[in-house]
């Protein structure tokens, strides 16, 4: 009996996977519809499932599914989601397994009524409140670290909703922007180093809420402002209300956000555009690590900005030497004949054309495992280029991320464990070089100090405690050291 290819799942790529994307709108009579649209614009942020729930004042809906937002939500489905309140979440799974439910938002009725929520981050303690959680008598009905805030809402002493919302995130640690739904209220608050991007607009006279303003720019609604750092916003009855109920931290943006994560039209962490900084960061690349080349070709799609700053800086010609499948799905039929580099190729392909006997600078956001960047470069190779000069507009990264980013661990980070010339040696290019932390720093908006780069640093803006430093899997000691 022939046997027949297997279906099998995509491989991890070789980076830093998104996070999540939250979205909220309250006063509309479309907030369903218009949550679908936040929700399909901030797509880049998860794939592996979304959700929305909306409120009519007196009940919840929602419709949850695995996959792309396209394939869950369909016309019939979203007029069954009535009200003029919705929130919405697009999820990869940072904490929790990839399963439907952990989907958010996470949606509870308790002695205050409705609530859900929908969480972009990562809480390092939730490990320790789920277990004092647990031996109070609460039961989880996911693996998620987000449904850790519900029950300490549920649990709070505080007479509103507002005032167990401020009891609840005073007890997480780590990284928060969210957004929760009550029959009442829609409240939208970020933790005080402000880790993760959420920003606030206005939609005829609505106020909505998203992780990213591509999703404003989709449904025509304006940018007002970010949510600041440890700011909680309550809307009711289109009145907003601001409080700052927490300590005072130094900011600690993601800079990561700017190198790849962010959409490159997007405004994140105030008024700050994405696309430009990734071009300044390529610039600044070319000052810093020059090549004699004959062209510059990005790694699609988070390359091309910065390819077309260090283009520009070098003054050298911009030509497209790969070409990128937007349509590869979660599965795929392997062949029964090994094809070299499948699954790069997957989503990459060259074009000899381009390539052919051509001295060339591959320009991409940042080197995680190295893997991909070692196909990339064999099939340039084998399509033809004369030599290969690679350049990363990021610092090595070498640490792994505890904020809301899936990151592999610091000993499959290729920049944690060799040296620049082994890692040049190990993805066979001709040369290698990598944007400093200095460079970067001074090209992202705004104060350097304002900036989480533990990733390239393994300095941490929060320092975890033994309990959590168990509960996060780290047996050996860690350089966490800002509090």
């Amino acid at each position: 009996m022939r046997k027949l290819p297997m279906v099998q799942t995509m491989p991890s790529p070789d980076g830093f996977h998104e996070e999540c994307a939250v979205f909220g709108i309250a006063g509309s009579k479309e907030a369903a519809n218009l949550t679908y649209l936040g929700l399909y614009a901030l797509q880049h942020r998860g794939q592996e499932g979304s959700g929305i729930v909306s409120s009519d004042g007196e009940q919840f809906f929602q419709k949850k599914g695995l996959g792309l937002v396209a394939d869950i939500y369909s016309k019939k489905s979203l007029r069954e989601l009535p009200g003029t309140k919705a929130i919405g979440h697009n999820r990869y799974s940072t904490a929790g397994s990839g399963q439907l439910q952990n989907v958010q938002p996470l949606s509870v009725n308790f002695a205050f009524g409705n609530l859900a929520l929908a969480h972009n981050g990562n809480l390092i303690n939730a490990g320790v409140l789920r277990g004092e959680l647990e031996a109070y008598g609460a039961i989880f009905q996911s693996d998620s670290d987000s449904e850790v805030i519900i029950h300490l809402i549920a649990h709070s002493k505080g007479d509103t909703i507002v005032t167990r919302v401020i009891d609840a995130l005073s007890l997480v640690r780590g990284a928060f922007s969210l957004v929760l739904l009550t029959d009442d209220h829609l409240i939208a608050a970020r933790d005080p180093f402000g880790f993760r991007p959420l920003c606030l607009g206005r939609y005829k006279g609505s106020w909505v809420v998203a992780s990213e303003t591509c999703a404003f720019d989709l449904i025509d609604a304006k940018f007002v402002r970010e949510v600041e750092p440890g700011e909680i916003v309550v809307i009711q009855d289109s009145e907003l209300t601001s409080y700052h109920p927490f300590l005072e931290r130094q900011r600690a943006q993601c800079v990561f956000e700017y190198v790849y994560f962010a959409r490159p039209d997007s405004k994140i962490f105030g008024p700050n555009a994405v696309y430009p900084v990734r071009k300044a960061f390529g610039r600044q690349l070319a000052k810093e690590c020059p090549a004699d080349a004959d062209m510059v070709i990005p790694v699609p799609d988070s390359g091309v900005p910065a390819a077309l700053g260090y283009a520009e800086g070098m003054g050298l010609p911009f030509e497209i030497g790969l070409t990128r499948n937007h349509y590869v799905g979660r599965t795929f039929i392997e062949p029964q004949q090994t094809i070299r580099h499948f699954g790069v190729k997957l989503k990459l392909n060259p074009v000899p054309d381009v390539l052919e006997g051509k001295r060339i600078v591959v320009v991409d956001d940042s080197l995680v495992r190295g893997t991909t960047s070692r196909k990339i470069v064999k099939m340039l190779r084998q399509a033809g280029a004369r030599e290969i000069h690679l350049r990363i507009s990021s610092p090595p990264v070498i640490a792994p991320c505890y904020y809301g980013i899936d990151t592999p661990t610091q000993k499959e980070l290729i920049g944690s464990n060799l040296s620049i010339e082994e890692v040049r040696r190990y993805v066979t290019a001709d040369s290698l070089g990598y944007l400093s932390l200095e460079g970067m720093l001074a090209m992202a908006p705004g104060l350097s100090h304002h900036y989480c780069n533990a990733c390239f640093t393994d300095n941490y803006p929060i320092t975890l405690t033994k309990a959590e430093h168990l509960q996060l899997g780290l047996f050996e000691p860690n350089q966490l050291s800002r509090s």
